[in-house]
């Protein structure tokens, strides 16, 4: 049951002045200790802030090369775990790099100490941004029950850093069955969803929802970013309208 890669793996790719990806390799989803043959493609973000310090979201597996890649760009300064399934890595890059703040989401230190990672977080990301980036990137709490998550926006791009709050799967990625099983929760290219495991809980969580997205409309972002698939390089006020709609009146 095989995925195909975002090649070029391990390497820096531009997509506006001081922000790119880089895509890495293959996971694996685990559950209960078990490791489930669904393999997923994983994507890190990296901005490169106005100090010259770069900040990386969702650390990827740790490389040498990409590593001696990214010292051209910039301060390896900022690991950033956005919720508490993207932080595994982060220990890997912060023996690399012992200069580095590593900054927790709600529930990542519990979760990472359930599974003997061996990390060790800093600081902890709040609603509003930290002084060390918030000239450059905006920040929010996505709400999302059990998978919430911060989400980012890089001002001078408009970018908007998603994790799994959106998921846009290419089909032909994939093999079956987990083909059908994406088709059928709407998570795939060229339409993207919220991640599936989100949606009743901001149904019961309407005032936040709503913040949260009249958040994300307020930056008018024009690309969006994600973890898991296709990002959207080009009318990201189209998709962002069409999967999140208005905010709700009362």
């Amino acid at each position: 049951m095989g995925a195909s890669l975002y090649e070029p793996i391990n390497v820096y790719k531009a997509l506006a002045p001081d922000i790119g990806i880089v895509d890495g390799p293959l996971e694996y989803l685990t559950v209960g200790g078990i490791r489930l043959p669904l393999p997923f493609t994983t994507r890190m973000t990296v901005v490169r802030l106005s100090n010259g310090d770069l900040f990386l979201h969702s650390p990827i597996k740790f490389d040498e090369n990409l590593a001696k890649e990214l010292r051209g760009l910039g301060r390896v300064r900022h690991l950033v775990s956005p919720n508490q399934f993207h932080y595994a890595h982060i220990g890997e890059w912060a023996r690399a790099f012992p200069e580095t703040i590593a900054w927790a989401s709600p529930r990542v230190r519990r979760r990472a100490r359930a599974r003997h990672v061996d990390v060790e977080f800093t600081r902890d990301l709040d609603v509003t941004a930290p002084e060390e980036w918030r000239r450059d990137i905006d920040q929010f709490l996505f709400p999302g029950g059990y998978f919430k998550e911060f989400i980012f926006f890089h001002k001078d791009s408009r970018t908007l850093i998603l994790t799994d709050t959106i998921i846009n799967i290419e089909l032909e990625k994939i093999a079956e069955p987990w083909r059908t099983v994406t088709r059928l929760t709407g998570m795939h290219h060229p339409h993207g969803q919220i991640f599936f495991g989100m949606r009743l809980p901001l149904l019961a969580q309407r005032r936040k929802a709503n913040a949260a997205i009249g958040k994300i409309q307020s930056w008018r972002p024009q690309r969006i970013v994600l973890s898991h698939g296709r990002y959207f390089d080009a009318d990201a006020h189209k998709v962002v309208q069409r999967i999140f709609g208005a905010p709700a009146t009362r």
